[in-house]
């Protein structure tokens, strides 16, 4: 972490001044608010959820190979990193510095004003940081973060964090379901872009954290089935719970991450992986309806992808076999359109947590319990609920598309691709669905899953991990299992206390994380 007087500092001049002076709130600007209450602070802190998520997400992705690089060699693709870059770290930056000390400020006036739904939230938005941070990291900097006049940090274990997300999840839960005080659905719309003062959803929302830390240790002896089944049921109830992150689509600064405008993607081609659980290759004569509506097909009709370290060999233009980029183009070197196609188009919201992913995540804790016949009926719920969402997000001019869409979804659940009966479910019909559905906002959890099955062919099915030449030389003949500390903050200002973790060592990002240990 950056010393903690400049941390403050940057964090008071963008959000803390005072509105002493009338004319401050009658020119008041929420992208730059003058002043310290909730309704201001919430927007940007949310707006950073989306950004933590989707920057490291370049790089997770190509972990779980959603995506990989057009160009061979690249670092990422062979489980490797690039070191004295702040790529990877935007998660760690977002918890510490973007979000930070913005919690406490709302906390502060929410306390006073007796707003406990903010307060509530406030709450969440931490146990969110906590959560996917230390997903991403491991050990973290929990009992010193925002210590005032400190100028290195020391890590605390992930196992502590994990607790920590347990207890400040608790507690916003039940600062949520307080009606008393000043709690308004009015109040906490004005700054709730998510669920426009719904303090119900923001309740499922806590419950769908809890449930990815209760389902993330199942590896260990203390794995409790009925709890991850027990949160997951308190959370979403169906699409219309789900955690959307509302995306303008107009400009640079408010367009969707994933869409043309921002152009994050031009480096990146879908996997042969991916391409091939869509394509009937890995499941004989399943066509997923969700290839067309999400990937785009080279000139000559064929989807393609690429492999693990080789690049597209065929990125060349004018090649009809040349594989496409993520916004409908059969050409990459074709002008960019003004909207893509999908999730990968300039306004679509980016879904934080979902009512299929947690559905998944009932069926596997289920299965895993010997309950199948409930783990079969969560199955196809979160099966059916991410066609739905796929579906909701093709254009409604494209009759025929739809048409089809609906076509190939009829014979695809009846195909080998999904489970027909609750006595045929394996563990691997559930986790590979779920990868599926989790494609492009879902990085960051599949990446969990995977490093949980320790990125196993016997889950994950077809999945190759790269080996040999393809890993990356520093790793040692290992894979990847967690990102490494942001570079500008911990390796700069903070290095004592990374070389008691073995943080300095350059194989550091493939030491096995707590979560996935026995």
């Amino acid at each position: 972490m950056k010393k903690i007087k400049l941390l403050s500092l940057v964090t008071l001049l963008g959000v803390g001044l005072t509105s002493c002076e009338k004319y401050l709130d009658v020119n008041f600007d929420p992208s730059f608010p003058q002043v310290s209450e909730g309704f201001a602070l919430l927007p940007p802190m949310l707006g950073q959820m989306a950004r933590a998520e989707t920057f490291d997400g370049r790089f997770t992705g190509q972990y779980c190979q959603y995506w990989l690089a057009t160009a061979s060699g690249n670092a990422w693709d062979r489980h490797g990193y690039v070191a004295g870059s702040d790529n990877g770290g935007e998660m760690w930056r977002s918890h510490y510095w973007s979000i930070g000390k913005n919690v406490d400020l709302v906390i502060e006036d929410a306390t006073a004003k007796q707003q406990w739904d903010y307060l509530g939230v406030a709450k969440a938005l931490r146990t969110w940081g906590w959560q996917s941070t230390t997903d991403a990291n491991g050990e973290m900097i929990l009992k010193q973060a925002w210590e005032p006049n400190r100028y290195v940090f020391e890590y605390d274990s992930q196992e502590d964090v994990y607790k920590e997300v347990v207890r400040l999840g608790t507690e916003a839960l039940a600062d949520l379901s307080r009606t008393d005080g000043g709690v308004s659905v009015a109040s906490l719309g004005r700054g709730d872009l998510v669920y426009k003062g719904d303090r119900t959803k923001w309740i499922k929302f806590v419950n769908a954290i809890l449930a990815r830390n209760a389902n993330h240790i199942s590896n260990k002896k203390t794995y409790n089935p009925d709890a991850v089944i027990k949160f997951v049921d308190a959370s979403f109830s169906s699409n219309a719970d789900n955690f959307y992150i509302p995306h303008g689509g107009t400009n640079t600064a408010d367009a969707n991450f994933w869409g043309p405008l921002r152009n994050n993607m031009n480096g990146f081609r879908q996997s042969n992986y991916l391409v091939n659980l869509f394509n009937g290759t890995l499941y004989p004569g399943a066509i997923d309806p969700r290839m067309a509506a999400m990937l785009t097909a080279s000139d000559d009709k064929v989807y393609r992808g690429v492999n693990v370290g080789f690049g597209d060999a065929n990125n060349v233009a004018g090649r009809t076999n040349r594989v496409a980029n993520f916004w409908g183009q059969s050409q990459p070197t074709a002008t960019t359109p003004a909207t893509g196609k999908s999730i990968f188009d300039n306004g679509t919201a980016h879904p934080l947590i979902t009512y299929w992913e947690m559905q998944f995540v009932k069926a596997e804790a289920a299965f895993t319990k010997g309950d199948k016949a409930m783990a079969f009926d969560a199955y196809n719920k979160g099966i059916n609920a991410h066609l739905d969402w796929v579906f909701s997000l093709m254009s409604s001019t494209d009759a025929a598309g739809r048409a089809n869409f609906n076509t190939e979804r009829a014979a695809y659940l009846k195909s080998s691709a999904v489970a027909q009966t609750s006595a045929t479910l394996t563990l691997s019909d559930i986790m590979t669905q779920k990868y599926i559905s989790m494609f492009v906002h879902g990085h960051m959890e599949s990446w969990v899953d995977m490093r949980r099955y320790k990125y196993s062919p016997d889950i994950f099915k077809g999945f190759v991990a790269p080996t040999g030449s393809t890993l990356f030389p520093d790793n040692n003949g290992k894979l990847a299992y967690r990102l490494r500390p942001r570079y500008n903050s911990e390796y700069v200002w903070n290095r004592a206390a990374l070389d008691k973790i073995g943080a300095l060592n350059a194989d550091y990002h493939t030491k096995e994380i707590w979560f996935m240990q026995p």
